[in-house]
């Protein structure tokens, strides 16, 4: 079959986005169809990387402060030409990512060329929206757009359980929906040994900083930390909205304390993460994004580093039911309690956490299992 794939973030950007599509690709043209994909010019920090078995086709666009294609405008800058480039190419099936509004220039395309498209979910926008008090009437627009976007398609590729319950909470049949769990490069994020590693002991948080996530609880915890354990340090690497805020409250809680490294390859990441006493990752509750299981859970446990969740949901079903590290309450108390169990020398199988990722979140097979569904027979005749 002729596959196109449609996304503002391709690798090599350091994105979970990236990586999640490109495992698609990579799935797609090892079960032999033509692959092409359909995205944006990286910034020029991003590494080079050669696509051997498939056609990238890249697009100028807009990019924010940090090099990200976020906003409504940089949306556009890539929604708008990608019209006409879906009607002047051939296409079996197209399977869009998020935005919704790149979902509805898709479905739009390929209602006109009556094509089939998949939209590859990896959260529900409009809730994300409503997480952090966005104005009603963006939300509103947002979710009319990923309601058309989330009907018109052939099938839904949800990325949990939550978020498929979501989707067809949109009024999606359960028969178009398919799970397919997040994961991560499990042959770049893996436990890597470094003596260059600094001696003082250390938390890390990695990827995105957004509101609805709140890892000020992180930073707001660190001074109770600090009694007991002055040298400790927090690391962030990556960047999003909330960054702003976050290296103010770090200026003025703990300015010692807390670094913010940017943007960092994958391998860089995975060393950091490999060190570290914990990896940090947390989920506002009750702003209806509990159901969300980020990468960066993937990310720590392939590395053999346990994760402390701040939050409730299926982030804290997971870790709980899989022995995968420390749960706290969403508060300054809660989290420093469990920083100072890591500290002090709460127990944890290194070994188990690499082996679960390996067998449960590896990236190569999450992507091979979504190509499998939408190239099915039943599915994309």
């Amino acid at each position: 079959m002729k596959v196109v794939l449609v996304t503002r973030m391709f690798a090599p950007e350091v994105a979970a986005a990236a990586f999640r599509l490109k495992a698609l690709a990579d799935g797609l043209a090892e079960a032999g169809h033509q692959v092409t994909v359909l995205t944006t010019k990286p910034p020029k920090t991003a590494a080079r990387q050669e696509f051997p078995n498939y056609a990238v086709h890249r697009w100028p666009v807009l990019r924010d402060a940090g090099g990200n294609v976020r906003g409504y405008v940089q949306y556009a800058s890539y929604d708008v030409p990608l019209l006409p480039r879906l009607l002047l190419r051939s296409a079996d099936v197209v399977i869009a990512e998020p935005p919704p509004s790149t979902g509805v220039v898709t479905a739009i395309a390929c209602l006109l060329k009556r094509v089939p498209f998949y939209y590859y979910a990896a959260d529900i926008w409009s809730d994300a929206l409503a997480a952090i008090d966005a104005p009603k009437p963006v939300t509103g627009l947002m979710r009319a757009l990923e309601r058309f976007t989330l009907r018109r398609a052939r099938g839904v590729v949800a990325v949990s359980d939550g978020v498929a319950q979501r989707v067809r909470e949109f009024g999606v049949p359960d028969e178009r929906v398919a799970v397919v769990a997040n994961g991560v490069d499990t042959n770049v994020f893996k436990p890597i040994e470094d003596s260059s590693s600094p001696d003082t002991p250390y938390f890390v948080y990695t990827g995105t900083m957004s509101e609805w996530q709140g890892a000020d609880v992180f930073i707001r915890a660190l001074p109770i930390v600090l009694e007991k354990h002055p040298e400790v340090r927090l690391r962030f690497f990556g960047q999003g909205a909330a960054e702003p805020e976050l290296r103010e409250l770090a200026a003025r809680l703990a300015p010692d304390n807390v670094e913010f490294g940017g943007v960092v390859p994958p391998a860089e990441a995975a060393r950091w993460i490999s060190g570290a006493t914990g990896a940090l990752v947390s989920i506002v509750p009750g702003q209806g994004y509990d159901f969300a299981k980020p990468t960066k859970i993937y990310a720590a446990v392939a590395c053999g580093t346990p994760v402390l969740f701040a939050g409730t949901g299926a982030s804290s079903d997971l870790l709980r039911e899989n022995a995968l590290g420390q749960i706290a309450e969403y508060t300054p108390e809660s989290v420093a309690a469990q920083m100072l169990a890591l500290l002090d020398g709460q127990p944890h199988d290194r070994d188990h956490l690499v082996n679960w990722a390996r067998d449960n979140a590896s990236l190569a097979t999450t992507g091979r299992k979504a190509a499998q569904w939408i190239t099915s027979g039943r599915l994309a005749r």
